[in-house]
């Protein structure tokens, strides 16, 4: 439990320290680990210490450091490999899995299978590993929810040309598809803002505008497919990289993704969907001799089973292009 948030009740009468307060609560939490593996405290949004007092109405979240295992294990985890040669492996990550280790998740990630499917050795931490120890071959995630292509490399110098590729973004070409609940006001546009962590929840960020002071820029494009009722078919393509960088900006246009569990509420008609967001085609070089690699993926189950409901309970509409 690498971060939680608890609302003390407005009719919370005592005057207790922080730490007290979070120990007399139900979970296993108690002095002892808050000290030891308390990262970072808010009441309010705000930096606070374990002596705190608070009060009734105070919102607090506490993020740790869970303690680092010994080893990142190799794990027998089917992988769905889209294409292998001596320097990548490129994998459809399913929706559900973590890219790498991280607090809160030591295991079960991509790349945990990699290390078993590559017939690589356990691979030893301590608390100050790097976190590149901590993530062989990745050059580049989904978020967990978010299924899709990923790019591993297999050597140190194909990951540090990756790296670099993935870091400019100059030459790769990334395509996602998503399902949105709202219709975008044009039929294509770019999304050009700045995106910051949101200061109410630190679990979501925020667009803002590119005048903010604080930041980083973030760049997208979309195009609507197609619209059933209330609910849009996108395509997206990134230009940078940034946290939640498509989830945010479709937010920012009035329409979120469908089974986004931080940025859209529940959603009536589909109350089970999960995120409805997919990295479905990449195309970048993949070495210094000029080596390209373009590779698409079908579509998603969990995407034909809800389109199959919208075409059949709703009529489907295309979006004029807009005139010069």
């Amino acid at each position: 439990m690498p971060f939680f948030s608890v609302c003390v009740p407005p009719s919370y009468k005592e005057v207790l320290r922080l730490d007290k307060y979070i120990a007399s609560l139900p979970i296993d939490m108690n002095r002892s680990k808050l000290k030891s593996g308390a990262t970072e405290i808010l009441v309010n949004g705000k930096k606070q210490k374990l002596s705190f007092k608070i009060k009734g109405g105070d919102k607090i979240d506490i993020q740790w450091e869970e303690k680092v295992p010994e080893f990142i294990e190799p794990e027998n985890i089917p992988l769905d490999i889209l294409y292998e040669d001596d320097d990548v492996c490129v994998i459809n990550k399913p929706q559900g899995m973590v890219t790498h280790p991280a607090c809160g998740n030591w295991n079960g990630t991509l790349v945990n299978a990699l290390l078993y499917h590559l017939k690589k050795e356990s691979i030893p931490l301590t608390e100050d590993s790097p976190l590149e120890e901590r993530r062989p071959g990745i050059v580049h995630r989904l978020d967990k929810d978010t299924s899709g292509i990923i790019i591993t490399a297999k050597n140190r110098k194909e990951k540090e040309f990756l790296s670099a590729q993935f870091s400019s973004h100059r030459n790769i070409t990334k395509d996602y598809i998503a399902v949105c609940f709202g219709r975008p006001h044009k039929k294509s546009g770019i999304i050009r803002t700045k995106i910051i962590r949101d200061p109410r929840d630190r679990k979501r960020f925020k667009a803002v505008d590119q005048t903010y002071p604080d930041g980083k820029l973030a760049v997208s494009t979309y195009r609507c497919v197609s619209c059933y009722g209330e609910y849009s078919l996108m395509k997206i393509r990134i230009y940078t990289g940034r946290t939640h960088q498509i989830r945010v900006h479709m937010k920012y246009i009035n329409c979120p993704i469908l089974g986004d569990p931080i940025y859209f509420k529940e959603d009536k008609k589909f109350p089970s969907a999960t995120l409805m967001l997919h990295a479905r085609h990449i195309a970048l070089p993949v070495n210094e001799d000029g080596k390209k690699l373009d590779i698409k993926t079908p579509l998603p189950e969990r995407f034909k089973k809800i389109m199959k409901i919208l075409k059949r309970d709703f009529k489907k509409s295309i979006l004029p292009e807009e005139k010069d």
